[in-house]
């Protein structure tokens, strides 16, 4: 509660914030919002990972009331400022980043560094040097070189993303969070996204586990809503919701109900904490983990 009473308390107009924060209040439903009008608010944003569809109407309808604009904005800190954002008088698209800044060229390439048609998923990159970007990385300029060598001349992002028909990027998630099924490639971020499309999910990750037949299968950790019970009814209707989003290939072998889930301070999931937990591997550093 304490966010909303801020926000009235001050007349806070702009509250920037990451989607896991707002996945992490849709588990307590709407009455905590509800209970305070917010009428100061004009901005909401988003930022920090892919926000998916449902977490964007929430944040939208229960926080916004329907008045402020919602914006989401990708970025990096070596861009030096927000490179894709659908700005307050371009039309919104839940579940995308918007639309490239002004003087910013992204491109969507295949693994030979070819210019992928719109509606293709390839790797995000920017194709030409732009203000604010950063020049080199502190104490380590071979790393900064690399953004520019993994397609030559163009800043490679490390993300998967699509470019629609009318311009609007959508961020799958890192190119190293794709999970390969019998040859497919799957971003983790698209069947987060169809998991929590579900009214009973709150929060969900994706890892790839090793599999005989398909290479990899699908393990997704999911939070349920606050009252609901992970029973076999449930979890079946969970995963078909994933089919009609995204097709039978997409559908989880397993579905594990979790109380929390290994995040960042920032709030961002650390899927390779999940995936060594998982395998019995060594977790690694963990310095930055909040839990």
């Amino acid at each position: 509660d304490a966010w909303w009473q801020l926000i009235d308390h001050y007349g806070i107009s702009v509250f920037y914030t990451a989607p896991t924060a707002i996945r992490a209040h849709m588990v307590f439903g709407e009455s905590w919002p509800a209970k305070h009008p917010m009428k100061s608010l004009r901005i909401l944003g988003s930022v920090g990972e892919p926000i998916n569809p449902e977490a964007w109407r929430w944040f939208y309808a229960e926080v916004g009331k329907e008045n402020a604009t919602l914006i989401d904005t990708w970025w990096q800190t070596e861009t030096g400022g927000h490179m894709l954002v659908t700005l307050p008088a371009i039309p919104q698209k839940p579940g995308r980043a918007g639309k490239p800044f002004f003087g910013i060229l992204p491109d969507i390439l295949d693994a030979q560094g070819n210019s992928l048609p719109r509606g293709k998923i390839g790797h995000l990159v920017i194709d030409r040097p732009w203000p604010g970007m950063l020049r080199t990385c502190w104490n380590d300029d071979e790393r900064y070189q690399q953004y520019w060598q993994e397609f030559e001349g163009k800043f490679y992002s490390g993300d998967f993303a699509t470019i629609d028909e009318e311009g609007y990027v959508m961020i799958l998630g890192r190119s190293d969070d794709v999970v390969n099924v019998s040859g497919h490639r799957i971003g983790t971020a698209e069947v987060e996204s169809a998991l929590v499309s579900h009214r009973s999910v709150a929060e969900a990750a994706v890892i790839g586990k090793p599999h005989p037949i398909k290479g990899q299968a699908i393990k997704a950790f999911i939070i349920l809503i606050a009252g609901e019970t992970a029973d076999e009814s449930l979890l079946k209707s969970i995963s078909a919701q994933v089919k009609k989003e995204l097709g039978a290939l997409c559908v989880p072998d397993e579905i594990e109900a979790v109380d929390r889930l290994p995040k960042t301070r920032s709030g961002k999931i650390m899927r390779r904490v999940l995936k060594a937990q998982e395998l019995g591997l060594e977790v690694g550093d963990s310095s930055t983990l909040e839990n």
